[in-house]
């Protein structure tokens, strides 16, 4: 018998979650069944279940996937020590959400939907809970990384906590993606303008 090798196991397991991600996206976490994912991926039963023993380990795995983009923006915005503005950060931030999430640069659908759904879902799952918690930790401490660095160059007051200014960061964030879903008049020009403007037009580079 064939050795089934990670390859193989790392592209079937892709394949069930980017299925049930199409589904989520569509119906809803609690609208899609195992059988909904299941027809989606076109595997058997036993093949989904190999790699998953619930759905709700199958929507842990496709939030982690919809939220972690984040990183690799703040890759390039840290690098080599670099201090951007905080109103830099969120526009490259508001921008990549677009351009990944919305264009379904990680498993095929507007992620944004799935990103909605897992909030309301951490209400009620723990495993979602601190699977979320655990990255959304992690991005508020990447914005919390910009403020201190932008507060080490003297552009904000000493006294200000960089961790609750990264939360407020994070949170402008979360709040494009919820009304571009839920009242569908933002734009990312008129969104980062206006963030430019909140917080200071001044340190936006021409």
């Amino acid at each position: 018998m064939p050795r089934v090798t990670e390859e193989y196991r790392a592209t079937r397991r892709a394949e069930i979650v980017t299925a049930a991600a199409r589904r989520f996206a569509e119906q809803g976490f609690h609208s899609t069944s195992m059988a909904d994912v299941i027809a989606e991926s076109g595997l058997s039963a036993g093949a989904v279940y190999r790699y998953f023993r619930s759905k709700e380990e199958i929507i842990a795995a496709v939030s982690e996937i919809a939220m972690t983009n984040a990183d690799e923006i703040f890759g390039g915005l840290l690098d080599n020590g670099a201090a951007p503005s905080p109103a830099e950060a969120l526009t490259a931030l508001v921008e990549g959400v677009t351009s990944r999430m919305e264009n379904g640069v990680f498993l095929g659908v507007d992620t944004t939907r799935i990103a909605v759904q897992v909030w309301s879902e951490a209400l009620r799952s723990p495993d979602v809970l601190q699977r979320v918690g655990t990255v959304y930790g992690r991005l508020r401490g990447h914005c919390k990384e910009v403020a201190r660095r932008w507060q080490a160059a003297g552009h904000l007051p000493a006294d200000a906590d960089p961790d609750m200014i990264g939360a407020a960061m994070l949170s402008l964030v979360q709040g494009f993606i919820l009304q571009r879903l839920l009242i569908g008049d933002l734009t990312v020009p008129g969104y980062t303008a206006a963030i430019h403007a909140l917080l200071g037009g001044g340190d936006r580079q021409a």
